[in-house]
């Protein structure tokens, strides 16, 4: 049974392009790019704060997780949670660039303004604000607690967003393998490329990952840390080589983490001073990794100098076709 997007002529187009060998009019041209080295700078500021400093159209990828307002601890406590919200969802669509992509992580479980609920957030994000809507992600996962008045949770969500139509996104950096089955069954119909078929699927909206246990090697000890295969998804798929990935709500640093191993230079934000802490266990479980290019950490500088320093390290051009 056909859904909607057998009737977009959007994606008519696209296709047709693809056929054509015809860039996408977002699309960026990464083949003199070489990202010898990359900088990642921490804040431990007020989020707010930072991202005012941070200059028009500079930032590829705002990737957050902010907090819930679960009384966690004293980052997770507010009177009226979208009160709070608007002073940063207001700053994210200046700090984009044209191609730029943001991503939020949250839940629609929460029954009132004083909890973070992601549904109140894509209301005013897009009644309030220029960022335009693409997906929802479907974070789903096997472990989790029980419930008696309600169905047991077994998933997160996240919202993806963007400053303009022409956002970037790279689908084959993402791609899902398919099954030695399944391909031989895939080539063996004509109405398919074959090209395709060895990249792999697109991975889809609802994404099967693991929550982290209390023992897993990812851990560094912040409560509401995310896996890390969720994050280097988003970066991969959102961002490109010696581009900047912003997370103003940093938590154990993970964003940082991937964004070293997949060259982006980033910018991590929290009011927390364990985010030192945690950022150093994580560059002690990539220590040593032959395939992770060389890398700066800066902390104690201006937003201005952090900007400068990112630019500075720039080898080549990026820039757009199209």
């Amino acid at each position: 049974m056909p859904n909607k997007s057998h009737f977009n002529s959007g994606h008519f187009i696209i296709n047709q392009q693809k056929k054509n060998g015809q860039r996408h009019s977002a699309s960026i041209d990464l083949s003199n790019v070489n990202v010898e080295k990359t900088k990642h700078v921490l804040f431990v500021q007020d989020a707010v704060e930072v991202l005012k400093q941070i200059p028009d159209s500079s930032i590829q990828l705002v990737l957050i997780d902010p907090p819930y307002n679960l009384d966690l601890d004293y980052w997770d406590t507010f009177e009226n949670y979208l009160d709070w919200a608007k002073d940063w969802l207001n700053q994210i669509y200046r700090v984009l660039s044209d191609t730029g992509n943001c991503v939020i992580f949250g839940g629609f479980q929460f029954q009132d303004l004083k909890k973070g609920d992601l549904l109140e957030i894509l209301h005013y994000t897009r009644h309030s604000t220029s960022l335009r809507f693409i997906n929802l992600v479907i974070w789903y996962y096997k472990n989790g607690m029980s419930a008696h008045r309600f169905f047991a949770n077994r998933h997160e969500e996240a919202i993806w967003l963007s400053k303009t139509k022409k956002y970037y996104f790279d689908l084959d950096a993402v791609r899902m393998p398919y099954d030695k089955e399944v391909k031989e069954l895939y080539k063996r119909d004509k109405r398919l490329n074959p090209e395709n078929i060895e990249k792999g699927k697109n991975p889809t909206n609802v994404w099967e990952i693991n929550r982290l246990n209390g023992n897993s090697k990812e851990r560094v000890g912040h409560p509401t840390q995310k896996p890390i295969e969720i994050i280097r998804r988003f970066i991969r798929g959102l961002s490109y080589p010696g581009s900047i990935v912003l997370d103003f709500f940093a938590g154990s640093g993970t964003t940082g983490r991937v964004a070293i191993e997949e060259s982006r230079n980033s910018i991590l934000v929290d009011t927390d001073s364990k985010l030192y802490e945690y950022f150093n266990l994580h560059l002690s479980q990539i220590h040593g990794n032959m395939y992770v290019k060389p890398y700066e950490i800066e902390k104690n500088i201006t937003v201005k100098e952090a900007m400068e320093l990112i630019q500075s390290i720039k080898k080549s051009k990026i820039h757009k076709v199209g």
